[in-house]
C-alpha cells in the first residue's frame, strides 16, 4: 500500500510538470544565507526553499511554523495550541540543530539549545530562507541541520502605512499596524502585532474533548523597528530592533501517589501553569561598497527570558540568557565579477545569567567562495570554516557544492558539508534535568543530491550524527555511533493552467539514533498540497492541506509503550476579496472537516475554526 501511495504521489508531480510551466525568473530572487553574501538564487548550490511575501498572503499563515509546515523536509510537533511548546524538525534532526536567525540575529536560546517557534507571529515578513543540509563551515555551531532566517520587510520609498485586524474561533484576535518612510539618506520601519486568544486545553486525551477542560490562553505583542541612514551611496548605517513579549497559560504535570505523573483534567488549582517570555534580539551594522569589495562592521545581541510558575511550584523555572556577537566580513568579487568571496571573522559570547549561572565563548574566521564556469552554466562553492571555543574542543568544518544547468530550466546540484553542535546549558550543567558535564559537541557529515525542471524538484538526503545527544538513564548523554536521517523531497511549485496554481510537496524521511531507534514526532511521509485560483476579478480562492503517515509519539502515560499518532489528513481553504486598491477582506477556514488529532499523545489540536480578517492599506 505504501509503494503505491509513493509512485501515486510520484506520477502526480511528473503529470504536473507536463501540463503546464511557467518558468519563474530566477534571476530576479536573491538570498543571503547560503554565502553570507548576497546571491541570485540560481547561483545557490545548496538546497534551498523560499516562502515569500506574497506565499504569506495568500495562505494567510498566522505564525512562522505554520509557514514553514508547508514546506518538504520540514515536520512539526506541538504540545497543544498557541504559544505551547513547538519543534520543528528540519530533515528530521532535532530543533536544536537548525540555526534560526532574524534579520541574521541568532534566536536560538543557548540555556536549553530550544527555538522559541511558538511565538514567532507572523509580522512584516519579506521571506524566509531555509537552507537545508549542514551549514556549520558558514554560521558555526547550531546549524548542523540547516538554516531558517527569517527576513522582515524593509521601508519603501515614500510614506506607507497599513493595518489590519482578524477575530475567529477561541475568541481569537490579531491586529497589526506598520508605518514606514524613505528617503534619500534615511529610512525608518515600526510595526507592532498583538495576537490574543482564549485558546483551548492543551491536553486532553482527545482534541474534541478539549473543550469539556478550561481554556489555555495565549497574549503575544511583537515590536519591530528597523533605522537606517546612508552617508552617501557607499557608507550606510543601520539599526535592527525586535521584542516578543508573550504569556502562556498551560496544563501542567501533578504529582501523583497512584499515577507517577498525572494531569488534573478537573482544571482544579493544581493543574494550572504560565510562562512569561520575554525575548529581545537588535543589531548594529555599518556597511561600505567600493570598487574592490563590500564590507560589512557589525554587532549581534540577543536575549531570552522565560519565567514559569505553576501553582504547586514543583515545575517553577527562571532564567535569563544573553548571545553578544561581534563581526566583520568582507565579499570581493572577481574574474570579472563571475566569482565571488566571502571572508570575516566573528567572536560570540554566551552566558547565563540567572539560572545556570555558566558562560563561554567562541572566535572563528571563515571563508566561503562561488565560481561560475562555461557561459555560468557550473556553478562551484566552497566553505571553511575554524572556530575556537573556551569550553569545547576547536573545530574545522567545510562544504562544497556544485550545480550544472544542462538547459535554463534543468539542473542538477549535489553537496556535502560537515557541522558542529554544542550542548546547552542546561544538558551541561543543571542536574535536576540531567545535566552532564561530560557531554561532547555533535558531529555531522550530509550530503544531499537534486533535480531541479520547471517548478520540479526532487532532492535525496542522507545525514550521519556522531555522538547524537540524547535522555537515557535520567541523564544526557552521547549516543556513541551514527544516528542516520536520510530520505527523499519532492516539490513542484507553477501554473498547470490558466489563472489555477499548484503547490505540491513530499516527504519521506528514515530518523534512527544509532541503536536502531525510531526518533519520535516525525512521520515518514508527509505530503503538502494546494491550489490557488484566480479566475474570478478581485477573487482568490485557496485550498491546502497535508497528509501526515505513520508517526510514533511517547505514550502520555510513559509506563506504555509508544503509540501511533499519525494516518491522517487536514484540509483547509482561503478565499480573499479585493475591495479597492486600499482595502482587502478574506475568510480562512482550518481543519474543514473538523478531523480528530493529535501530533503528541495526550495533547490537543484545533478542531474546525473559521478566521475573517480586514485590511487597509495606503
Amino acid at each position: 500500500m505504501i509503494n503505491k501511495t509513493k509512485i501515486s504521489l510520484v506520477a502526480s508531480f511528473l503529470l504536473a510538470t507536463n501540463l503546464y510551466s511557467q518558468q519563474t525568473s530566477l534571476d530576479e530572487i536573491t538570498i543571503s544565507s547560503a554565502t553570507k553574501s548576497e546571491q541570485k538564487l540560481r547561483d545557490v548550490t545548496s538546497n534551498v526553499d523560499l516562502i515569500t511575501a506574497e506565499d504569506i498572503e495568500t495562505r494567510k499563515f498566522k505564525t512562522v511554523v505554520e509557514a514553514l509546515n508547508s514546506l518538504s523536509g520540514i515536520n512539526i510537533s506541538s504540545n497543544g495550541g498557541m504559544g505551547t511548546l513547538t519543534q520543528v524538525y528540519l530533515r528530521g534532526m532535532n530543533t536544536g540543530n537548525t540555526l534560526v536567525l532574524i534579520d541574521g540575529i541568532r534566536y536560538n536560546n543557548p540555556y536549553d539549545g530550544s527555538v522559541d517557534f511558538a511565538h514567532l507571529i507572523i509580522n512584516e515578513i519579506e521571506r524566509i530562507e531555509v537552507i537545508k543540509g549542514a551549514q556549520s563551515s558558514i554560521w558555526g555551531a547550531d546549524a548542523s541541520a540547516g538554516v531558517i532566517n527569517i527576513i522582515t520587510k524593509s521601508s519603501k520609498n515614500g510614506t506607507h502605512g497599513s493595518a489590519s485586524v482578524e477575530y475567529g474561533r477561541y475568541d481569537s484576535k490579531i491586529s497589526k499596524a506598520t508605518i514606514s518612510h524613505k528617503n534619500k539618506n534615511f529610512d525608518a520601519k515600526l510595526s507592532a502585532t498583538r495576537v490574543d486568544t482564549d485558546g483551548f486545553s492543551a491536553i486532553s486525551p482527545k482534541s474534541n474533548e478539549a473543550k469539556d477542560y478550561e481554556d489555555d490562553g495565549y497574549k503575544n505583542t511583537t515590536v519591530d523597528l528597523k533605522l537606517g541612514y546612508n552617508f552617501d551611496d557607499n557608507n550606510r548605517v543601520s539599526l535592527a530592533y525586535e521584542t516578543i513579549d508573550a504569556k502562556t497559560n498551560f496544563d501542567d504535570m501533578i504529582y501523583s501517589s497512584d499515577f507517577p505523573w498525572g494531569i488534573d483534567q478537573t482544571a482544579s488549582a493544581n493543574s494550572y501553569a504560565k510562562t512569561k517570555t520575554r525575548n529581545s534580539i537588535a543589531s548594529l551594522n555599518y556597511e561600505n561598497k567600493n570598487s574592490f569589495a563590500t564590507t560589512n562592521i557589525y554587532t549581534n545581541y540577543s536575549r531570552f527570558k522565560n519565567e514559569t510558575k505553576t501553582e504547586v511550584g514543583f515545575n517553577d523555572s527562571k532564567n535569563k540568557t544573553d548571545i553578544k556577537e561581534y563581526g566583520i566580513k568582507s565579499t570581493i568579487p572577481y574574474l570579472n565579477e563571475t566569482s565571488s568571496v566571502t571572508v570575516g571573522a566573528e567572536y560570540k559570547g554566551f552566558e547565563d545569567k540567572e539560572d545556570i549561572n555558566r558562560k563561554y565563548n567562541s572566535k572563528a574566521i571563515y571563508i566561503t567562495n562561488t565560481n561560475k564556469f562555461f557561459d555560468d552554466k557550473t556553478i562551484f562553492t566552497q566553505a571553511l570554516r575554524y572556530d575556537r571555543y573556551s569550553d569545547f574542543d576547536n573545530k574545522t568544518t567545510g562544504k562544497i557544492g556544485i550545480k550544472q544547468y544542462i538547459i535554463d530550466e534543468l539542473n542538477f546540484s549535489s553537496n556535502y558539508g560537515t557541522g558542529y553542535n554544542t550542548p546547552s546549558f542546561i544538558q551541561l550543567y543543571k542536574t535536576a534535568w540531567g545535566g552532564n558535564p561530560d557531554l561532547n559537541p555533535e558531529k555531522t557529515r550530509s550530503y544531499d543530491i537534486g533535480v531541479e525542471y520547471k517548478g520540479f524538484s526532487i532532492t535525496y538526503f542522507n545525514t550521519k550524527v556522531n555522538n547524537l545527544i540524547q535522555w537515557s538513564a535520567g541523564k544526557n548523554e552521547n549516543i556513541k555511533g551514527d544516528s542516520r536521517f536520510k530520505g527523499t523531497e519532492i516539490s513542484y511549485k507553477n501554473s498547470i493552467i490558466d489563472d489555477v496554481f499548484l503547490n505540491l510537496s513530499y516527504t519521506n524521511l528514515s530518523a534512527k539514533n544509532a541503536n536502531g531507534d525510531k526518533l519520535q514526532n516525525r512521520p515518514t511521509n508527509k505530503f503538502n498540497f494546494g491550489v490557488d485560483y484566480y479566475g474570478l476579478k478581485d477573487f482568490h480562492f485557496n485550498i491546502n492541506g497535508e497528509y501526515i503517515g505513520t508517526r510514533q509519539s511517547v505514550n502520555f502515560d510513559y509506563n506504555k509503550p509508544n503509540v501511533e499518532t499519525g494516518n491522517y489528513t487536514i484540509w483547509n481553504a482561503v478565499v480573499d476579496y479585493e475591495i479597492n486598491k486600499n482595502f482587502s477582506t478574506y475568510l480562512k477556514l482550518d481543519n474543514i472537516f473538523n478531523k480528530d488529532y493529535q501530533i503528541v499523545d495526550g495533547y490537543a489540536t484545533s478542531q474546525r475554526a473559521a478566521y475573517v480578517g480586514l485590511k487597509a492599506s495606503f
